[in-house]
């Protein structure tokens, strides 16, 4: 059998596809330097060094509809830019490249015949001639439409997200100021400030306090503190705080009033998502007979009040075994009561001021701790609410950042008789 004009060749058809294609990629490879310059990815243009057009290739001038004889020897590359960046080339890109020589990745506008306009990337150098003068500059163009439209898209996510931040943050602002009284009430006889410090504009905190008129000649107040933060305490908090006030207006003794709440508490949160709180209830019933105050704590498992006395001592007033609202059906409720003379004053707070680190902005991770929460007491004393309230402001300033959960303070102090206190 005679073989075929292939296979005496030494051939076979199936291999011709491969070869060519073969072929193809080696004459790629060989295209020539003019048109490797010619059809580049990108724009290059070479200028004299007053920046009259000497060169520029295909790529560049399909991209703003120029012809060669438009450019070349008749316009400067200044005058391709729009007029903003033709100010910034003459100020800052052509000073900067006769300094340093070159310059890289400078964003401009070039300015297209139909009068479109070009976001470009731009680098320049200076060639120089063998003895170190310069020559001429070559400029390469990067096509940046792309890089633009996604910086655009990501100013506008941005600019979408910082919306929305700052509509949260006065949500969250609002809401904080609905958990908290208005005003405090008038106590005749008595100066009240309290101070509420955020340690996040982002998150509703979980502290409350208030003071409100019970019968005649009664008052009761409160301050606690909800575990969490968020919607979830947000709606702990409300119930708390509405169910004091309703409890002490039913039954104004103070263990009745926490008892009341831990029912509340543990019937409502008592599934998968316990909530529970620590908090104070104070009955305040002036003394008719020796002046000031008689004051009755009730405390469930809140942190003691400081008590800072007219002749300038102070210590802290211990309500011992008070547990945690909310948790167990029957909690035990520590109480304490105390006669506030004239001069005297009763700091109430949450865990946030003796749980603050005191060394944050170094890394430290120090609390503040119940012991200098006393030396600073005894520094004040003796003092006012207004100037106690004043001095934990500037206290928790000096903290910082290392303020990590919220705050309330509430000060109750009785005035002396025809006193000259700052208030």
């Amino acid at each position: 059998m005679s073989k075929t004009n292939d296979e005496e060749h030494g051939g076979a058809r199936e291999d011709e596809g491969p070869v060519d294609d073969r072929a193809q990629f080696s004459a790629l490879l060989e295209d020539s330097a003019e048109d490797l310059y010619e059809h580049a990815p990108c724009g290059y243009l070479s200028t004299q060094l007053d920046g009259r057009i000497a060169k520029v290739n295909t790529t560049l001038l399909d991209w703003l509809g120029y012809q060669p004889e438009d450019l070349v020897g008749r316009k400067y590359f200044s005058e391709l830019l729009t007029v903003g960046g033709r100010l910034y080339h003459e100020t800052h890109f052509a000073p900067m490249l006769r300094m340093h020589g070159e310059i890289s990745g400078i964003a401009l506008e070039l300015k297209a015949t139909d009068g479109s306009r070009l976001p470009v990337l731009v680098t320049s150098t200076v060639k120089k001639g063998g003895g170190g003068q310069p020559l001429l500059i070559r400029t390469t163009i990067f096509d940046a439409r792309d890089r633009r439209a996604y910086e655009t898209e990501l100013l506008r996510a941005r600019q979408a997200a910082d919306r929305e931040r700052d509509r949260l943050q006065a949500l969250t602002t609002t809401l904080q100021k609905t958990l908290l009284p208005p005003t405090l009430a008038n106590v005749p006889g008595l100066d009240v400030c309290a101070h509420y410090h955020v340690a996040s504009v982002d998150e509703v905190g979980g502290d409350f306090y208030d003071l409100f008129p019970l019968a005649a000649g009664t008052w009761g107040m409160f301050l606690g503190d909800v575990c969490g933060k968020g919607v979830a305490a947000a709606a702990v908090t409300s119930l708390a705080r509405y169910t004091l006030r309703a409890a002490a207006v039913y039954h104004p003794d103070p263990v009745a009033v926490l008892g009341n709440l831990n029912t509340v508490l543990n019937h409502e949160y008592n599934g998968a998502d316990p909530r529970f709180c620590t908090v104070v209830f104070g009955l305040l019933t002036p003394d008719r007979v020796h002046g000031g105050f008689q004051i009755t704590l009730a405390s469930g498992g809140h942190p003691p009040a400081l008590l800072m006395r007219a002749d300038g001592t102070a210590d802290i007033l211990p309500t011992p075994g008070g547990q945690l609202i909310g948790v167990l059906p029957d909690a035990h409720i520590s109480t304490t009561t105390v006669h506030l003379a004239p001069g005297d004053t009763l700091l109430l707070h949450t865990d946030g001021l003796t749980e603050a680190h005191t060394n944050a902005a170094i890394g430290g991770g120090e609390r503040y701790g119940d012991d200098a929460f006393l030396d600073f007491g005894r520094a004040l004393a003796p003092t006012t609410a207004t100037g106690t309230i004043s001095a934990v402001r500037g206290l928790l300033d000096t903290f910082g950042t290392g303020v990590d959960d919220d705050t309330a303070v509430l000060a109750i102090h009785v005035p002396r008789p025809h006193s000259d206190e700052q208030q």
